[in-house]
């Protein structure tokens, strides 16, 4: 059986809280507060340096830049967004170098560059079209889940930025982070 009950927050904030584990006893009980954490938000830009065209580990950057918020989390999400349409982000293998050097090869296969490519958009050179598709391909947004003031990724998972230009250009990144 289901007992409904309204409390209230630290802030005094009224919330609906269903329970199948309280007795009707303890629910109609108004001195029962439950301490709920309120949610809390986090933003800050990064501008990353330019780096060559190929896939980059960037997990410590991003670390280093957002720890001490971070830190201040038990649980949340951390959203990473990129605002440029030429570049990628994706969580890949952090280990071994060789994973960025392949997946750089297979997106120049599967994406014709230079003058032979079937691209229209060519305004701002031969390679911005294919690094428009690649960007498409990977995205430009990341959540990634927080656990005790750390990212909870697996083992060999890192944060990756993916350069698809020819030229060399910083990238600007926003982390949002909330939870409690």
């Amino acid at each position: 059986m289901q007992f409904c009950s309204s409390i209230c927050l630290t802030t005094k904030v009224p919330v609906r809280v269903q329970s199948l584990h309280m007795n009707s006893t303890t629910v109609n009980d108004p001195s029962f507060i439950a301490a709920v954490p309120i949610p809390k938000w986090s933003q800050k830009t990064i501008v990353l340096p330019p780096l060559k065209r190929g896939c980059h580990l960037i997990t410590s950057k991003i670390v280093k830049e957002i720890q001490p918020d971070l830190s201040g989390f038990q649980c949340g999400l951390a959203h990473l967004f990129l605002h440029h349409t030429s570049a990628s982000l994706t969580i890949n293998e952090n280990y071994d170098y060789d994973v960025r050097d392949d997946t750089e090869t297979f997106l120049n296969r599967i994406v014709p560059e230079g003058p032979s490519a079937p691209w229209k958009h060519t305004l701002e050179g031969p390679d911005d079209m294919p690094a428009h598709i690649k960007s498409s391909m990977f995205g430009c947004a990341l959540t990634i889940p927080i656990s005790t003031g750390k990212l909870n990724m697996g083992t060999w998972q890192g944060i990756w930025l993916c350069e698809h230009r020819d030229y060399p250009t910083a990238r600007t990144l926003v982390v949002t982070l909330n939870g409690i």
